[in-house]
Formats: C-alpha cells, structure tokens, sequence
C-alpha cells in the first residue's frame, strides 16, 4: 500500500478554512505541490503585500514628495528609489517572520522580551499607531473636502464610514479585504500615471535625478523625511500578522515555497508604491519647479490648485482622487495595525470598530479646532520617526535567529544589509528629530 502523500499545508481541509477563502487554500495547494505554473500559482498569494504597500503611498507621502518636487526638482528621485529598496527589505523580512514562525512581530517580542520591555514597545506602538491614524485620517479629509468642498470636520465624519465599511469586508474573510485596498492602490498609481504623461517631464531631469546628490541642509532634511514617510513602523507589525495564518506550510519546504511565492507579492506591489511616490516628485518638479514656484509643495491645498492651474486636464481632481484613496485605505490599514500591536504585545484584543471609533476622535478634535492638515501631516510623520528603531531592530534580530527562523532564518548577506538599512533608518531618523526640535 502507498504511503499517503504528506500535506503542504496546514487545515488541509477545505471546510477548515474561513468563509470564502476555501477556494484561495485550494489554489495555494496545488501551486506549492506543481499543479499550478506560471502566473496561475503565484495568484493564491497575492495580497498581504499590498495592504502594506498602502502605508508607502499614504498622505504623509503626499506632502514630502510633493514638497521635495517642487523645492529641488528631479534632485531627490533617488532617495525615494533608495527608500523603496529599502521597504522591500524590511517587508520581505516581517512576511518571513510571520511564515516561519506562525506568529507577528508583536507576539514574539512577548515570547522573547522581558514584560517591562514588551510593554514599553506596547506603550510606544499605540503611540505611533495614533499619529499613524491621525496623518492618515486627516489626509482622506482634506480630499473630500478638495474634491467636494465639504467642511473639513463633516469630511472626517464620512472618512470613518468609509473606512468601517472596508474594515467591515475583513468578516468575510481576507480575499475581499485584499481585493478592496488593491483596488484603492490601483486609483492611486492610475491617478498619478496620469498626470506624468500629462506633465511631459524632462527625461533628462529624471535621468539625473537618479544620480545621488544633495544640496544644502534643506534637501538633506527632505531626503530624510521622504526615508521617514516611506518606512513605517505600523506595517512592520502589520505585514507579519498578513502571514502568520494567510496560507501555513506543514513543512519547511512548503514554507520555503511559500516564502519565494510572498516575495514576488513584495515586490510587486513595494515597487508599484514606489512608482507612484516618484510620479508624485516628477509631476511636481515638472509642474511647479520649472516655474518657479518652489513653495506650492508645503500645502496641499496649494497642489491641488496650482495642479489644476498649471496642468490642467483635471489634474487637481486626479490629485484629490489620490489623496482620498490613499487616506480611506491607509486609515483602515493603520487601525489593522492597532489591533495586532494590542493582541500581540498584551494579549488583549477590542473589537476592531471601536478602535476604529477611538481612534478617529483625535482626528476629529483637529478638524474642530481647525488646525491646518497639512502641518498636522508633517508633524505625525516626525512623531512616526520615534518608533522606527522600536520595530525595525527587532525584526533583524529575530530574522537572523536560527532557532527561531530555522531554515528561512537571513542568509550572512541579508542580515548585512537588514544591519545597514537599519542602522541608515535610525541615523537619518535621529537627524531629522534633532533639526526638528533642536535646531
């Protein structure tokens, strides 16, 4: 008699799996088992990547890259390639985290921290995660209200049921979830795809933006806060919680498998984010730069008004369409990233929508009070630039463990780069404070 074949996956049967993710458990088995080639087996596998990728796109980048465009022109196109590469790193890094180990950032840092420092790293997570919220909810705001002309408090009240709504798709399990941040990601690229062909840039600028270069402190502190807007420690935690239990390999092959399957979803989408944070910088050194007008890029308002201005072809409403998109689904990504930080540092869990509800309310007394968005967005993304070091060291160290990584534990060469993009991260984050506040 036959041996029976050994299961590549755990909850082999399909009844195991959540409402109306049987079907992607299914094609994810028979990509990992040969079955399925070619585009067909990476298919079941797309997804965590980009709910991630929405925190590279979200309104803080808006206004760095917008502001680095218009100031300096092509100059800084490639902090940005940089700051891409980067991401890719360090996404890559918290997706194998969570397939080797069945378990989130947060939750190993439990396992393998002393209490006081798991509930420091709890405490400054929170932190970050509201600032994250903040900037996010304040960005889709600003959008209705560039768009529409709603009042600013009234367009954060409908910003939160637009996110309830998305956060509502996760009951019906994470395809739907996915399906509906990548579409928003797709308004995203498609909207500033649009205006780079509109805005005809100089392939020569952008030839030479792509060499590194800087001039002067202003463009240095730009560069730093394009690095500081693009690597956020929200989804650090969040992209290892994607994994953990999406699709879980019974062996170390079938993880290995799943693993190179998660790297070409990182890669896919960390380099469609990075696309369109260079479309943003191109479209505004293409715009506002070659006229001058080096100041548009410190108000979104500004942009969307000179981009309707000095473009034309709706440009303006393109820019709002972005902005209101990256807001929507960054915010609901962000409180996503609430919910894993509170259950995997503490063990304690609230329900998703009363995250949602709290979490928004600082957001809300902002636009009350009527303090420019714009300026909120810069300040949340220095406050962001503290939590950094707290995810970022962490994942290299836990990704570099044998014990607990095994066989998807870093090669020499990966942890040397994890080391160095770290060790750059938390430099220019450090600089960036002490200008912030100090100089």
């Amino acid at each position: 008699m036959l041996d029976e074949p050994t299961p590549v996956l755990h909850s082999a049967r399909p009844e195991d799996v959540l409402p109306g993710e049987a079907r992607v458990f299914r094609a994810a088995a028979e990509s990992l088992s040969g079955e399925r080639r070619g585009l067909r087996a990476l298919w079941p596998f797309l997804g965590p990547a980009f709910i991630a990728s929405v925190a590279y796109v979200d309104p803080g980048n808006f206004a760095t890259n917008m502001a680095g465009g218009a100031k300096f022109g092509y100059l800084l196109i490639w902090v940005i390639l940089s700051a891409n590469l980067m991401a890719m790193l360090i996404q890559a890094m918290s997706a194998k985290l969570g397939i080797a180990t069945g378990m989130n950032l947060p939750e190993v840092c439990r396992e393998r921290f002393p209490r006081p420092v798991t509930i420091g790293l709890w405490v400054q997570a929170e932190a970050i995660a509201m600032a994250t919220d903040l900037a996010e909810f304040l960005g889709a705001a600003l959008g209705l209200n560039l768009l529409f002309g709603i009042p600013l408090f009234l367009a954060g009240l409908v910003t939160g049921v637009g996110a309830f709504g998305i956060l509502a798709l996760q009951a019906r399990g994470f395809r739907r979830l996915e399906a509906a941040i990548a579409g928003l990601v797709g308004v995203i690229v498609i909207a500033f795809g649009v205006q780079v062909f509109v805005a005809k840039p100089s392939a020569g600028g952008v030839a030479h933006g792509l060499i590194p270069g800087l001039k002067g402190t202003e463009s240095l502190l730009l560069a730093v806060g394009i690095i500081g807007a693009t690597v956020m420690p929200h989804v650090i935690y969040l992209h290892s919680s994607l994994t953990q239990r999406r699709i879980v390999g019974a062996t170390e092959e079938a993880r290995r498998k799943i693993f190179r399957f998660e790297l070409i979803d990182v890669m896919i989408a960390m380099g469609l984010a990075g696309l369109v944070n260079a479309a943003m910088l191109i479209t505004a050194a293409a715009v506002f730069h070659t006229r001058g007008l080096v100041n548009v890029g410190d108000d979104l308002q500004e942009t969307f008004n000179g981009l309707g201005t000095h473009l034309g072809h709706h440009a303006d409403l393109l820019f709002g369409i972005g902005l209101l998109a990256s807001g929507i689904s960054s915010s609901s990504v962000g409180t996503l990233s609430g919910q894993v930080v509170m259950q995997g540092f503490i063990k304690r869990q609230i329900p998703l929508f009363v995250r949602r509800a709290v979490t928004m309310t600082p957001a809300l007394i902002v636009l009350a009070i009527g303090v420019n968005p714009t300026r909120s967005l810069v300040l949340s993304q220095v406050v962001l630039s503290f939590g950094i070091p707290f995810a970022l060291i962490p994942l290299v160290l836990f990704c570099s463990n044998r014990g607990l990584m095994g066989t998807l534990v870093n090669r020499r060469p990966t942890t040397i780069a994890a080391v160095i993009v770290a060790a750059v991260i938390v430099s220019l984050n450090v600089f960036l404070l002490e200008q912030t506040f100090f100089a």
